[in-house]
């Protein structure tokens, strides 16, 4: 009796033992146990987020929507008191009518000029046709006098006029000097004044944009969070009055470096979401991280001094949902996620025919690491 007792404590000690050892090759995935199917539930719903802010400071004056409300693109969220916009755009807009009517007298001025140019270059030519009859009469009245037919003074008389001729010339080419000088001062000026006028434009262009921008508009459909705007509150450039959640959602989930091995763009991906219960939804790898989690933390760790203890880094994977899911409508930026990969799922040619550039860790058929 004695010996039974001891051969049967003999079986249940070795029973006991393989259980033990059974459970912790299962809960460390090692074989006979090891399964192709990666898990995580460092993953979760995330979405564009996009914080609303105004591009002025002012008093709001109205908040016609609601927290949590549904927007399309365009939308009023809240209104800035315009008032005083309103004015700076028609002080702009008066600057711009006088400057481009001070634009309008000089072109006048300019053709007044242009005018001058004329009339003092109609002078000067005719002053031109009284110094050549002038130089002639007076160079025949010298040879009759070398001949004594007129006398002295007629010959006199002739050189004077020959000489008042030669110095009207010489004033009007003075003149025309001055009218084209006159002229192209205003033609300086106007250019002057043509840089006033798109400089009064501009203004008037950022005055309006001021006024459009007192209305806090949707940037794109979706989804409010919580307004916190509330009429007669005064709000500075860039202060957060609101959030806007898309429609367009997908997972991030976080992987062990481990676990990568055998992953690569397009593979499936089964997932369950903490707030859908044991519900599964489906998606695919749309790309990996360029780095791993810790990589962009602010305050990084330090590892080279001191005792080193290797800790498997987590690398970020993006999961593209699948269309046509009924219950991926209820997912919002967040949400806990539990992420599933077979490994196997997918054969090593999709990889073999991804760019050179992609981030894959799929095994290709040939290289040093692939299964024999």
């Amino acid at each position: 009796m004695s010996k039974f007792l001891r051969s049967t404590a003999t079986y249940i000690a070795s029973l006991i033992g393989i259980a033990g050892v059974a459970l912790i090759l299962f809960a460390f995935d090692l074989p006979p146990f090891s399964s192709s199917v990666e898990r995580t539930d460092d993953a979760y719903v995330r979405g564009k987020v996009t914080f609303i802010s105004p591009q002025l400071a002012g008093y709001i004056s109205e908040v016609p929507v609601q927290d949590y409300q549904q927007v399309k693109q365009g939308d009023l969220i809240a209104r800035i008191d315009d008032r005083i916009f309103q004015q700076k755009v028609a002080q702009a807009k008066a600057s711009l009518e006088a400057q481009e009517a001070a634009l309008a007298n000089s072109e006048q001025s300019r053709l007044s000029a242009q005018a001058q140019v004329d009339s003092a270059r109609a002078q000067l030519e005719s002053a031109k046709q009284d110094l050549d009859t002038a130089d002639a009469a007076w160079k025949r009245f010298q040879a009759l006098l070398d001949k004594g037919v007129v006398t002295k003074s007629t010959a006199d008389d002739s050189r004077t006029a020959f000489v008042q001729a030669r110095s009207t010339e010489h004033q009007a080419e003075a003149a025309l000097e001055v009218a084209q000088q006159d002229l192209a001062a205003i033609a300086v000026n106007k250019q002057s004044l043509q840089a006033a006028v798109d400089g009064a434009r501009a203004t008037v262009s950022l005055a309006e944009i001021d006024l459009q921008n007192t209305r806090i508009t949707a940037p794109r459909d979706g989804t409010l969070g919580e307004v916190s705007a509330r009429v007669g509150q005064y709000v500075s450039a860039g202060s957060q009055i609101g959030s806007l959640v898309p429609d367009d959602v997908w997972v991030v989930a976080a992987f062990k470096e481990t676990q990568l091995a055998g992953m690569s763009v397009g593979q499936p991906v089964t997932f369950t979401v903490d707030a859908l219960g044991d519900a599964e939804l489906h998606g695919k790898i749309e790309r990996f991280a360029p780095a791993t989690g810790s990589e962009f933390s602010v305050l990084k760790s330090d590892n080279a001094t001191g005792n080193f203890t290797k800790i498997a880094q987590r690398l970020p994977v993006r999961i593209v949902i699948d269309s046509g899911q009924t219950l991926a409508r209820r997912l919002v930026p967040g949400m806990s996620v539990v992420a599933r990969i077979d490994t196997a799922s997918t054969g090593s040619a999709a990889a073999a025919e991804l760019p050179s550039d992609t981030i894959t860790f799929a095994q290709v058929p040939g290289s040093p690491h692939s299964a024999d």
